[in-house]
């Protein structure tokens, strides 16, 4: 019996994590990072036997949701063993995971066999020229495949994640909604965040999740729904086709700072309380200090989570206001 639960200073329930295991990458998606980056060195990223340690931590404190991000959590030797080793702790309602879709093909089978319950893929164009001007690097036909390899595999959903932006791909909204109903797939529309210098002003390509929502509308019938997946995603079912929804991720237009209900641990172990804030707490020199005692971890957690901001401060008139890339920061 669980009798610790993760509470922060506003009285938020913390019961979901996101854990980036790597901040390396295949792709250098244009929202995420710069085209020329530098990564950390190998002795700054948590070990796969860290991260296990302190998943166990966290699902030993009341947390039901793990969701597995990179950078390219695929990319990093070992994936599908700390899956299975996460998927199996006692208390862990699910494990998810965010993936760029291209080492799906060859690991599609071996996730959902680990017990990774659910997949976020991101596609942002069906284009394949757009596709590789907005990840620089990334061939749309390989990550096609690897969605059909996902919807063999046998996951619980699966879910497409598409940054809208406008003069990139605003005007694909309709298709992409198409491809995912005709499919079964759920997908949701995400407000581009702030984070990091790209080299380009993002006040110019802002898109509102309104505006997307009367795109879509324009096209189908959409009807409110009080689902949730977990996240800050709000959600729509589309008169017609039953089994998907249609999600809307808003940090800008349609704040879900009073809801939030999660912490991201960043692959060299900095558990960031907030995504678009600085507070964080290193827990990489935690678990190092403390190789086989928890109660100091726990005791500097519950101290930090009192810390945790009861709000973040995006704006979208193209200031950055976090240094810090979307890869750096855990998906």
């Amino acid at each position: 019996m669980v009798d610790t639960q993760l509470v922060d200073g506003s009285g938020r329930r913390i019961d979901y994590v996101r854990m980036s295991v790597t901040d390396r990458c295949d792709f250098r998606c244009v929202y995420c990072m710069a085209e020329e980056m530098t990564f950390l060195p190998r002795e700054q990223v948590l070990t796969l036997e860290e991260i296990q340690r302190l998943a166990g931590i966290f699902v030993g404190q009341g947390v039901k949701k793990i969701r597995l991000t990179g950078g390219e959590p695929l990319v990093r030797k070992g994936i599908v063993g700390l899956c299975a080793q996460i998927a199996a702790l006692p208390g862990l309602k699910e494990l998810v995971m965010t993936t760029n879709g291209s080492q799906l093909v060859r690991l599609a089978k071996p996730l959902a066999d680990a017990g990774v319950q659910r997949l976020n893929i991101s596609l942002d164009s069906l284009d394949s020229e757009k596709f590789r001007a907005i990840t620089r690097t990334g061939d749309l036909q390989q990550v096609l495949a690897g969605i059909d390899a996902a919807r063999e595999a046998g996951f619980k959903r699966i879910k497409l994640n598409v940054v809208v932006m406008k003069g990139r791909n605003a005007d694909e909204v309709p298709a992409l909604v198409d491809y995912a109903l005709e499919r079964g797939l759920d997908i949701s529309f995400i407000e581009e965040m702030p984070l990091g210098n790209v080299g380009r002003s993002r006040g110019e390509s802002f898109c509102s999740s309104d505006e997307v929502r009367a795109t879509i509308a324009q096209r189908y019938q959409l009807i409110d729904s009080t689902e949730s997946s977990g996240g800050p995603a709000r959600y729509v079912r589309v008169e017609g086709y039953p089994a998907s929804r249609i999600g809307f991720i808003s940090p800008h237009s349609h704040n879900f700072c009073s809801t939030c209900n999660r912490v991201r641990m960043t692959a060299e172990g900095r558990l960031l309380l907030c995504l678009g804030q600085e507070n964080s707490i290193d827990m990489r020199g935690l678990v190092r200090r403390h190789p086989t005692s928890d109660a100091p971890i726990l005791q500097a957690l519950g101290k930090a989570l009192q810390h945790k901001p009861a709000h973040h401060d995006f704006s979208v008139d193209g200031e950055v206001q976090i240094v810090r890339f979307m890869n750096a920061s855990g998906g």
